[in-house]
């Protein structure tokens, strides 16, 4: 059977496939899609710094394209003098008067920002060449606000820092650090001896509360159980005959009363225990007056 194809020719295929393939890759790296139609533009920069082949073109945001190349005119060096080709979208449509803008981001790098012109209703063909502005990049815009506050302020953070280190330095500060430790310290006893008597006392003192209510529960039913009434019934009748002895003792009339309040028979009551005693003085300095004995 004949071969259709050479080797020489299998071999030709195949590299020229691979060259292909090897195209649509690094295109498809660069961001470059050869199947999607697009609009060239050329637009006239006075700055390209950090811009490069691939970059994208943004609209509000959304990617519409990417940079083609970027020439330099030496035949014409004028202020905008870098032409820079943008491929953009078929079907995005530029209104006169749009212009692009450089910008650059922190991890990014640089990219075009196209601002559109909504207030004219007439369009740039493709091949026309745009309008093009630099913005300030981020160092610059440090080197060009953010130095010279900084440039104002290290005098009074010098002077800050030298009232710092007074401060540190200073005598009162190293006292009430070492009190702030100390005061750490005893902090740390008490909550050691603290730990010990929650571990300790606490559990000694909740087992007697407990012993405690359990008495108290004792007494309680021990009190429930005696005849509370009869006690105060008999209490009241020993109060009942207190007062009665209380009026009888008051009653001039009884025999109590006269007793404790008729002077005559306390007087007379006196008088005889004087006697009394005078006799039995007598008696016993004088026993012989009454006493007699008789042997024979």
């Amino acid at each position: 059977m004949k071969k259709l194809f050479s080797k020489e020719a299998v071999i030709g295929i195949v590299t020229a496939i691979s060259l292909f393939v090897l195209y649509l890759g690094v295109n498809h790296l660069k961001g470059i899609n050869i199947f999607k139609p697009t609009n060239q533009y050329y637009v006239l920069m006075p700055n390209v710094s950090d811009l490069q082949n691939s970059s994208p073109v943004f609209v509000d945001g959304f990617k519409v394209g990417i940079v083609n190349s970027i020439q330099y005119e030496y035949e014409n060096p004028l202020s905008h003098s870098i032409v820079v080709q943008i491929s953009l979208d078929k079907s995005m449509k530029l209104q006169t008067g749009s212009y692009v803008e450089l910008k650059s981001g922190l991890t990014s790098g640089a990219y075009l920002d196209m601002k559109l012109n909504h207030y004219v209703s007439t369009y740039c063909h493709p091949g026309d060449t745009i309008h093009g502005i630099a913005d300030i990049s981020l160092m610059e815009k440090i080197s060009n606000e953010f130095m010279p506050q900084i440039e104002n302020l290290l005098p009074r953070l010098d002077s800050i820092l030298a009232g710092i280190q007074f401060i540190v330095n200073h005598p009162a500060l190293t006292q009430s650090l070492e009190q702030i430790e100390m005061t750490t310290v005893h902090l740390q006893k008490s909550s050691k001896q603290l730990n010990l008597l929650l571990s300790n006392e606490v559990p000694v003192i909740l087992n007697n509360l407990g012993k405690v209510s359990s008495d108290f529960t004792t007494v309680s039913e021990n009190l429930k159980g005696m005849d509370l009434q009869g006690t105060l019934n008999t209490v009241d009748g020993a109060l009942q005959n207190i007062d009665q002895m209380t009026k009888q003792l008051n009653n001039p009339d009884s025999s109590l009363g006269l007793l404790m309040k008729d002077r005559n028979l306390y007087d007379h009551l006196d008088s005889t225990a004087l006697n009394a005693s005078r006799l039995l003085l007598d008696i016993r300095e004088r026993p012989k007056r009454y006493v007699h004995f008789s042997v024979f």
